[in-house]
């Protein structure tokens, strides 16, 4: 018998897919598999030993992961879903990425292109329901310009303010022939400000007496933050960050003075409104970075404010500053460092001696201390430890008592979504196995997505959870006790024993409900995928304030 040779197998669409992830630099891909991209999957499996695929529990918190990622590694994250509902559980992840300005690819399977339009099983309009949240909506419908398509989303995701590009997959493409070969999205070189501006700049920093340098927006680099140190250090600024951006500059730094957010130092606010410079490095000057628009307002901005942002829209769109500069941080810190040096040491250290006076923790009168229980975190673990949390009252300990040592040591969301920290969490474990990971969440945030402690078995990461319970919806009950006192509706909760059902994922659990004895339960925990169950009182609603008890 003669043997025949056997027909090379053609390559698909699938498999252009697959090799696009790897030559855009993607690491990490999250998913929870669905019929619809069958193909793709498979394609995944010859790619494995260049991108993981991290089989995920739900949705949401595969589209945080992938989220989360893009924060810590500067390049697009990559969650895969199904259609219909998959898509609409990561609608979550894909809203946080576009007002947290992250690089972020939503790979969506669709129905054959033969029943679009059909109300087809479980088929959804991806343009409509996501053209206003992602930059761009793209369908692979053409097999041969599949790469050419998958690299553009990857640009589209960089381009400009960096945000979420959606790829829809009709599933009766991905098994096709491509012709197609994978291109990777070139780099782009960052716009640079104008050497005029920075003339001007440097005119009214010389002026200034009472400057104010705020740090925020998307994708610094270590050598960003680390520059960011010399200019203020050069000009004699004082420095603050932008809501839940605290990781750009050393919250320890002789020069820093706090955090422009929910919970910010009232005292640094209204310094803030007494300075007569303005400069803002990177940040889009948001609701809760300007206190609901009330920390500028057009005067001040006119004769006041200096505002270098990497989008154009974000530039005059509420107020209108006395100089606007189109440039990302990089280039911007560069001209920066250039500019003649300025002695402001007495502004400097009233400012920074507001942030140390605000960070020293308050005091409870029952119960475990929230505040002790983040200086001991903030104490005792390295310098580079990633700190993770989503939404909550519980939040406010965090930010105001954990001072951020390094880049890229903070993810948290900007667009204050619930049960964003235990996914961000989990993804950072995987990405950076040799580091700490904390992921600070109250119970109700915790709640929306504890199902991927299994997550967090299958995967052996190593994240350190510490569950802040009060049982409660602690915001909601706050605004309860302040709008209608004496009325709580809806904010109870009910809650699992949290320490037993960490222990049932095979996380090392303990219950704290003493503040001495956290210490001792965290040098237990670190280092293992471990969670620390700390049972709070709920009349400790937030740093400093109290609930009237009973109501």
């Amino acid at each position: 018998m003669v043997s025949t040779p056997s027909q090379p197998v053609a390559r698909t669409v699938a498999n252009v897919i697959a090799e696009s992830l790897v030559l855009a630099g993607v690491r990490h891909a999250f998913a929870v598999p669905g019929e619809s991209y069958l193909p793709l999957l498979d394609a995944l499996a010859d790619v494995q030993d260049r991108v993981r695929l991290v089989t995920c529990r739900h949705e949401a918190a595969a589209a945080n992961m992938a989220e989360a990622a893009a924060k810590l590694g500067g390049r697009p994250g990559v969650a895969l879903v199904t259609r219909g509902p998959g898509a609409t559980h990561a609608a979550i992840g894909l809203h946080t990425a576009q007002q947290d300005s992250t690089p972020m690819l939503l790979l969506i399977g669709q129905v054959g292109q033969d029943m679009l339009g059909r109300e087809a099983f479980q088929e959804v309009d991806y343009a409509q329901m996501f053209g206003k949240v992602a930059k761009r909506v793209i369908t692979l419908t053409e097999p041969d310009r599949v790469g050419e398509q998958m690299a553009s989303a990857f640009s589209a995701a960089l381009s400009g303010r960096p945000g979420p590009v959606v790829v829809v997959l009709p599933d009766d493409r991905l098994g096709k022939p491509s012709a197609a070969s994978a291109v990777a999205p070139a780099p782009t070189a960052p716009p640079a400000p104008d050497a005029a501006a920075i003339a001007a700049l440097a005119g009214l920093l010389d002026k200034a007496e009472r400057p104010v340098l705020m740090l925020g927006g998307p994708l610094w680099r270590e050598e960003d933050v680390s520059a960011a140190a010399r200019v203020a250090e050069r000009l004699g600024l004082p420095v603050v960050t932008s809501w839940r951006r605290k990781d750009r500059f050393d919250n320890a730094h002789p020069h820093y003075a706090g955090e422009l957010g929910l919970g910010a130092n009232p005292a640094l606010l209204e310094a803030v409104k007494r300075s007569d410079l303005l400069l803002v490095l990177g940040a889009r000057l948001t609701e809760n970075a300007t206190q609901g628009y009330s920390l500028i307002d057009p005067a001040f901005a006119t004769r006041h404010l200096v505002h270098i942002c990497i989008d154009p829209e974000a530039l005059g769109r509420t107020w209108q500053p006395r100089l606007a500069i189109h440039a990302v941080v990089g280039p911007a810190l560069v001209a920066l460092e250039k500019l003649p040096p300025r002695e402001r040491s007495e502004w400097v250290d009233q400012l920074s001696g507001l942030h140390r006076a605000w960070t020293e923790p308050t005091q409870v009168r029952s119960g475990v201390n929230p505040a002790m229980v983040i200086r001991t975190l903030s104490e005792r673990l390295p310098a580079d430890s990633i700190f993770c949390n989503g939404a909550g009252n519980f939040a406010a300990w965090l930010h105001r008592f954990h001072l951020h040592r390094a880049p890229r040591t903070q993810l948290a969301p900007t667009s204050g979504a619930m049960g964003y920290g235990v996914p961000a969490g989990i993804a950072a474990a995987l990405i950076h196995p040799e580091r700490q990971v904390v992921v600070v969440a109250g119970d109700g945030d915790f709640l929306m997505a504890a199902g991927e402690l299994a997550t967090v078995a299958h995967e052996g990461a190593t994240p350190l959870f510490v569950v802040m319970d009060n049982g409660q919806y602690g915001t909601i009950r706050m605004h309860q006790a302040r709008d209608y006192p004496g009325r709580p509706s809806g904010t109870r909760l009910t809650n699992p024993d949290f320490a037993a059902l960490a222990r049932s994922f095979g996380l090392h659990a303990e219950t704290v409900s003493e503040t001495d004895a956290f210490a001792p339960a965290l040098e237990r925990a670190r280092g293992r995928a471990s969670l620390i169950h700390v049972v709070v009182d709920p009349d400790e609603i937030a740093p400093g304030r109290r609930l009237l008890t009973g109501q």
